[in-house]
């Protein structure tokens, strides 16, 4: 296969060949490219067998040259045998050796079933441990499927839930650049804010929700910068539900690529969960709708593996409270093929992460004693 940078026609539309299609993601857009290059990446748009598209980003190790690179979620599938992507994958990888990179990452969203993991590892790679939340993730199929089956598919406890919060006059804001001619749709109402406040506010109650379930996020400016990013392009989609007297309750946040529409983030108040039970039920229900409604193939409920336990939640694990709250929209557990990376120059490569490490560190005391 041949590999060979994007012209700047192909580059005009890169995200129909990498968000797009079957398998795409938003990880693989221009809007991360950028992203990422605001905090040191280089991006590599790369064009295999001039067709196929994949992004790979990169980062020299200090002093010492060469570098570590990163296929975020890729190379997607776009509907191609598993086999193919994964010779894709190899000679990506090859591109990038030849281009001084050490070592290879790559976290592709490809089912374990497939028997793609055992190719790529044929081929040099080895696990790793995930770059992204998740390895696995809850999925709900859509294709051929209305609102009305959908909504009988979902546990009757959770049913009722949603049909209670819609009782009680719960509004769902959507925040979408990409709507429509007819506007937000049924069960939506239209934002009266900019969606930039929105998102910083969200960012706020994740901060809330990770206090409460023991997880950390990273800098506002970087998360709430990529959200704003992502909704700029259509790329994401955020849902905020809002009791009558308009006091936000909950919130999703979900991507729109390939065939599905993703779940990245949620969270909700404490307050809300004891008075609003069903607020963050009637969230997830109105991102199936929206799934149905933009003829999406699977609704991503998102993971519920942790570092340390890459497989279902059993009972009486943190996790698993979540994974059942999932599962009774009607998902199924999803086993994909996990993140690996393929080491080239071993040497440079543990040389480089002592290096990255010591920089870390050294950089640490810097700012400390500013």
């Amino acid at each position: 296969m041949t590999v060979r940078p994007a012209t700047p026609d192909e580059l005009a539309d890169w995200d129909e060949r990498t968000v797009d299609p079957p398998g795409g993601h938003v990880y693989q857009s221009r809007a991360w490219a950028d992203h990422r290059a605001a905090s040191g990446w280089m991006p590599h748009h790369l064009v295999v067998d001039d067709t196929f598209g994949v992004l790979a980003l990169s980062r020299p190790w200090p002093a010492i040259g060469g570098g570590s690179a990163y296929v975020p979620r890729g190379p997607i599938s776009a509907g191609s045998p598993p086999a193919t992507v994964a010779s894709r994958l190899v000679a990506v990888a090859d591109h990038l050796a030849a281009a001084g990179m050490d070592v290879v990452a790559t976290d592709a969203e490809i089912p374990a079933g497939t028997g793609y993991g055992e190719q790529i590892r044929a081929a040099g790679f080895r696990p790793i441990e995930e770059i992204q939340p998740s390895r696995h993730r809850i999925a709900l199929p859509l294709e051929g499927v209305d609102e009305e089956a959908a909504f009988e598919a979902i546990a009757k406890s959770t049913r009722q839930r949603i049909r209670k919060a819609e009782k009680d006059a719960i509004d769902v804001v959507r925040h979408d650049a990409r709507l429509p001619p007819g506007g937000v749709g049924e069960g939506f109402v239209a934002p009266g804010e900019p969606t930039d406040v929105a998102l910083d506010r969200f960012y706020d109650l994740l901060l809330e929700t990770g206090e409460r379930r023991q997880f950390s996020f990273g800098p506002r400016e970087s998360f709430v910068g990529w959200w704003r990013a992502a909704h700029r392009t259509g790329h994401l989609v955020h849902l905020e539900a809002r009791a009558p007297e308009g006091e936000p309750l909950a919130g999703l946040l979900l991507y729109r690529h390939g065939e599905r529409l993703s779940t990245v983030h949620s969270g909700d108040h404490a307050t809300a969960r004891r008075d609003h039970p069903g607020a963050l039920h009637l969230l997830r229900w109105r991102a199936i709708q929206l799934a149905i409604r933009e003829r999406r193939a699977e609704m991503d409920l998102g993971g519920a593996d942790v570092a340390g336990a890459r497989r279902e939640p059993g009972e009486g694990e943190p996790m698993y409270g979540l994974y059942q709250h999932k599962l009774s929209f009607g998902g199924h557990w999803l086993e994909l093929s996990g993140a690996h990376e393929k080491v080239i120059r071993p040497n440079r490569y543990l040389a480089g992460r002592l290096a990255s490490r010591v920089a870390r560190i050294v950089g640490g005391r810097g700012t400390a004693s500013q």
